[in-house]
């Protein structure tokens, strides 16, 4: 039991090379995932902004049909 066999061995010379060997896979995997991040983060934001505006394009046509309507009044009291 103190001892470990060649299966033990083997599977830490597997996780070693994962780990460790190629042509940096791990960094490359991290660097892939902070794209992500990043690019998850601008969707986001962009979400947010464009929320934003559409509040802001809403409140102007609701803006622009209440001064339609005080002129539409006021040409109706004029003439009447």
């Amino acid at each position: 039991m103190g001892s470990f066999s060649i299966w033990h061995w083997l599977v830490v010379l597997a996780v070693v090379l994962l780990l460790f060997g190629g042509k940096g896979k791990i960094s490359a995997l991290m660097g892939d995932f902070g794209k992500g991040l990043k690019s998850f983060k601008q969707g986001v934001k962009g979400d947010e902004a464009d929320d934003g505006e559409g509040k802001q394009a809403s409140r102007s046509v609701t803006d622009d049909s209440a001064a339609e309507k005080t002129a539409a009044k006021s040409d109706q009291a004029a003439k009447g």
